[in-house]
């Protein structure tokens, strides 16, 4: 399913297959017109994708057919070897964590996980983690440490699961739990927003010596619907919202709040899943290559710098 804006590149792809078509079933050559055709496609899809607007890119970043969490440990990874259940209540779905080889490293992997289409949403509960998630994720923590074993968080979430059972089970004090044991890590830790990065729900795996972020990805401390909602009594006014929330990988890295930004190939993780994951593994390999040289101490010191000077403000005197 295309996106609202992706209909003129839609449109226009459907008139090469029907000339293509047509060509081979009249046999005649229309070699020169397709080509012609397939440049301005080209230029075209540049022109789109090179300048989206912030909601546009939010749309990518939940685009349907966007590598999911489990996509990347399934084939940016070898020999995954999934590890479930948080040791004290239960195993979600909504986090996906367990063993894994990155170019021949061993390395524990933590993935957020929504579903591919709507009965695997339900059951991932739309990647909203409930605290056993989160707890899982703690566990992995504690085995990384360990066995000395190398971080790789896969960031995909609008945000930790808001509902009544998750804060009678204390949601809120496990993501800071989550945060602080992170924070911790005596091994290097790379965090990679794929899709949405919402609210403290991301940032609970996010505490990284190295956090990337996919060229269409968001990284947020709310939803833009969920902003509207709150300072325009409107979520109607998301498109608003993602514009004063400067959500998007270049606004972040602007910022300073991610450290790299990995390319998506043209048109979207979405529309070349396969061409996305490589990308996504490059930039694992030369980020984890740079960080295996670091003590353990100075992985600590590193990753406290780091969030220690994060945020940025202006102050303005009073009248």
């Amino acid at each position: 399913m295309s996106l609202p804006f992706e209909k003129p590149i839609e449109d226009l792809e459907a008139k090469i297959r029907d000339m293509r078509a047509y060509a081979a079933e009249q046999e005649i050559d229309l070699a020169s017109e397709v080509e012609a055709l397939q440049d301005r496609l080209d230029r075209l899809k540049r022109d789109t994708y090179e300048n989206l607007t912030r909601w546009q890119r939010v749309q990518v970043a939940r685009a349907a057919g966007r590598p999911t969490g489990l996509d990347y440990l399934q084939r940016t990874f070898d020999d995954f070897t999934e590890l479930h259940g948080d040791r004290t209540l239960g195993d979600d779905p909504a986090v996906v964590t367990g063993l894994a080889r990155l170019a021949g490293t061993s390395v524990i992997v933590i993935a957020q996980q929504k579903g591919r289409d709507t009965k695997e949403n339900i059951h991932r509960n739309f990647g909203m983690s409930h605290p056993s998630g989160y707890r899982k994720a703690m566990r992995m923590f504690d085995l990384a440490d360990k066995f000395r074993l190398p971080v790789i968080a896969l960031i995909d979430t609008p945000g930790a699961y808001p509902g009544l059972a998750a804060e009678e089970q204390g949601q809120a004090w496990v993501i800071a739990e989550s945060i602080r044991r992170m924070s911790q890590l005596t091994v290097p830790a790379i965090s990679v927003v794929i899709g949405e990065g919402g609210s403290g729900g991301a940032l609970a795996i996010g505490v990284a010596n190295r956090v990337l972020i996919l060229e269409n990805a968001i990284y947020s401390v709310i939803s833009p619907e969920s902003c509207a909602a709150i300072l325009w009594r409107d979520a109607g006014e998301a498109e608003k919202a993602a514009e004063a929330l400067r959500l998007t990988a270049r606004d972040l890295i602007a910022l300073e709040v991610v450290d790299r930004v990995v390319d998506e190939p043209l048109g979207g993780a979405h529309n070349d899943p396969a061409g996305a994951m490589a990308l996504v593994k490059q930039a694992l390999v030369e980020e984890l290559a740079f960080l295996a040289s670091m003590s353990p101490e100075q992985l600590l010191e590193s990753r406290y710098k780091r969030f220690r000077v994060l945020g940025r403000f202006q102050a303005v005197a009073a009248a």
